[in-house]
């Protein structure tokens, strides 16, 4: 079951037949309907959809051989050919066997995907998970520094400020940030960054590292690309801002944090939630 260069993931009529618990009739011969649907009580139960994907796809084998092979998603819908046909009680003896393990592959198909297992059986789910990963960092983390227009708005800290019981710098046109707790800069990063798809906060880290003082030479704001990553950090400040407007202590706001993005927060403050303290 080779995944080809294209993507398209395909199985050998053995593999089929195999599956479906049939025996493997020979070498593939070019008939209307390939071997493990080619029953003529099975025909009125073929779909289009079916019909669409039967065309064999043609590929060279890692032996260097010439293979014919189908596409790996009219697995399911065979299945689903020979169920319909025991249902309709037109199978013979031979293939109602046949038809129950379709059944018994169609709800284990419902729970994987077959797209999922060619790619857990091929390793291909490794090379998957590495070029979706490599597709959001595109999307997210700029290749170069980026100016900043907007810092996260002074209501954020304010309302951050109040409800962790911080004292607020009085000076409100000169105050570039969080000049008080050094949590600040480490909840900030824990309910907006962490809040980014996985694997863009390590892509941050890596291009603009902590120095021996944990300060960074870079905001983490000038790495992120104008199109998608600024947005997204400027809807989670905005939804992090009314979290903060809705909570008077840490407690409540750690329990407004789980219940609207069903994540847990940090040990230390979900210890606090639990015993009701505010310490």
């Amino acid at each position: 079951m080779p995944v080809l260069k294209d993507k398209r993931r395909v199985l050998i009529s053995r593999a089929i037949l195999t599956a479906l618990g049939r025996p493997w009739k020979g070498t593939y011969k070019r008939t209307e309907r390939p071997n493990f649907i080619e029953a003529n009580n099975l025909a009125e139960f073929v779909t289009k959809e079916l019909e669409d994907v039967l065309e064999p796809v043609e590929y060279v084998s890692k032996r260097g051989q010439r293979t014919l092979g189908y596409r790996a998603e009219l697995l399911p819908l065979v299945c689903e050919t020979y169920v319909k046909a025991r249902n309709a009680g037109v199978l013979n003896a031979r293939q109602l066997p046949v038809a129950n393990q379709a059944e018994i592959l169609l709800k284990a198909l419902s729970k994987v995907g077959i797209i999922g297992l060619v790619d857990e059986a091929t390793g291909y789910q490794e090379v998957r998970e590495r070029d979706e990963l490599q597709r959001i960092l595109a999307a997210y983390v700029s290749p170069v520094y980026l100016p900043i227009t907007e810092r996260i708005p002074i209501e954020f800290f304010k309302e951050m400020f109040r409800v962790w019981d911080w004292p607020w710098p009085t000076d409100g046109v000169s105050w570039k940030g969080p000049l008080g707790p050094r949590y600040a800069g480490k909840l900030i990063r824990q309910i907006i960054y962490e809040n980014l798809p996985p694997g863009v906060l390590d892509e941050l880290d890596r291009k603009n590292p902590p120095n021996k003082k944990w300060q960074r030479r870079r905001r983490m704001q000038e790495l992120l690309t104008s199109e998608i990553g600024r947005p997204h950090v400027e809807k989670l400040v905005a939804n992090m801002t009314l979290l903060f407007r809705l909570s008077d202590t840490k407690a409540d706001f750690w329990r407004q944090y789980r219940r609207a993005f069903n994540r847990e927060p940090p040990q230390l403050e979900l210890r606090l939630m639990v015993e009701g303290s505010d310490a």
